[in-house]
């Protein structure tokens, strides 16, 4: 291997230094990251268990592995299918601090972040619109303490109190009585109304 490569290798596992990242600000961001092939889904998992566990919740706000539709033939049959769209890449939208860049970076499956030697480099607003992001927050007309009715889905026909509201998921979590105990769950706004009293 040559000097200069060995350089930028040796470079790539080295946190980037925080006036890195005061240049990103405090503003969340989606970021990529390289994760060993096949692992996507894995690492997925691991990292909001991670995140979980270490209450990150607010800084590291989404992970995704985008997908596409995909109509594939097989014996004369037409079946779609999901397919991933960047194999060997999962998405992560976060605020870049030593923490959560520690958190991403150490996470089974993970080979790095995607950005010249150690600095990630986050997405910009025309390369996210493809992958179906959005990156504007949408309007509800139900707050946390609100009671909502579910109209659609799995959970049609019941009612409950908003405990939390995730706009990058477009979800509201509400308790529901399972088998006499309080469960949350989380429900889309779209199969969501608000009860008026």
């Amino acid at each position: 291997m040559s000097e200069e490569m060995e350089k930028d290798m040796a470079g790539m596992d080295e946190k980037p230094d925080a006036a890195e990242m005061a240049e990103t600000g405090n503003k969340a961001h989606w970021y990529v990251v390289h994760t060993y092939s096949g692992y996507e889904n894995k690492v997925k998992a691991n990292l909001e268990k991670t995140i979980e566990n270490r209450h990150l919740e607010d800084q590291i706000l989404e992970v995704r592995v985008p997908l596409q539709d995909v109509v594939e033939v097989k014996n004369g049959a037409r079946k779609n299918v999901q397919r991933k769209m960047f194999p060997g890449y999962v998405l992560v939208n976060m605020d870049m601090n030593d923490e959560t860049w520690y958190v991403v970076r150490n996470t089974r499956g993970v080979t790095g972040f995607v950005g010249p030697g150690s600095k990630p480099v986050p997405l910009s607003d025309a390369e996210i619109k493809p992958l179906g992001i959005k990156t504007e927050n949408m309007s509800i007309d139900f707050g946390v303490g609100d009671e909502i009715a579910v109209v659609a889905g799995v959970w049609k026909d019941t009612a409950g109190y908003v405990q939390k509201i995730d706009f990058n998921k477009q979800t509201a979590t509400i308790n529901v009585d399972l088998f006499g105990r309080e469960t949350p769950v989380e429900i889309s706004f779209a199969e969501v109304r608000r009860i008026d009293k």
